[in-house]
């Protein structure tokens, strides 16, 4: 086996306290083991977290604020349970454009409405990812620079009638078809995913140091 294979393929065990399947992706690209932290019928979301944005408070600070408390919520799942102590990976994915937090879309026109102000400008894309074990919990916060070509309403509408934007911060998927809109990032392509994936292995690393 290759020294890289070696090295990945070392990475801890853990639980991944989100539903998304683009991170399940993203962390089987690294052969990173782990298993879903399942959750009561409401989910992660809603009852276990108030994922609206406080008064004044910046993106920065709103990204890592959710991303412990879904870290947080996750670990006490698991005490609760009586599960086997593994640590808990959580993250949390905002776009941004200026101090403004772009959601997930509710509807229709929402993500439009999304589309037409990141239409032709630079924005923001925060992802913090965090990894809680006991008492012990460490964080990473990637940020990211991406540039949206000028959309025509016509693009827009037709983007939006294919359904992707709707369980999408900021109404759009850089790795589906909007990729077609987007000349430039600067950054991680995988934190514009949702999961960067050299800050999620330095985590896990550091734990596996720590802990071993």
């Amino acid at each position: 086996m290759s020294r890289f294979g070696t090295v990945i393929s070392s990475l801890p065990r853990v639980y991944l306290a989100s539903r998304s399947s683009r991170r399940r992706e993203l962390l089987k690209q690294i052969g990173a083991p782990f298993e879903v932290l399942l959750f009561r019928e409401h989910g992660l979301r809603g009852r276990d977290l108030d994922e609206a944005p406080s008064d004044n408070e910046t993106p920065d600070a709103y990204v890592q604020r959710v991303t412990r408390e879904k870290a947080d919520a996750g670990w006490l799942r698991v005490v609760q349970r009586s599960l086997p102590r593994l640590p808990v990976l959580a993250a949390d994915t905002a776009v941004c454009l200026g101090d403004t937090i772009f959601g997930k879309p509710a509807d229709r026109p929402g993500a439009i409405a999304m589309l037409q102000q990141l239409s032709g400008c630079e924005h923001r894309v925060l992802t913090a990812v965090a990894l809680k074990y006991d008492n012990g919990f460490d964080m990473i916060l990637n940020e990211n620079v991406v540039r949206f070509r000028e959309l025509s309403e016509a693009e827009i509408r037709e983007y939006v009638d294919t359904g992707e934007p709707y369980d999408k911060a900021g109404a759009y998927a850089i790795q589906g078809r909007a990729a077609a809109f987007i000349p430039e990032i600067l950054g991680s392509y995988t934190g514009v995913m949702g999961l960067p994936l050299y800050e999620t292995a330095s985590l896990l690393r550091k734990f596996q140091a720590r802990s071993g």
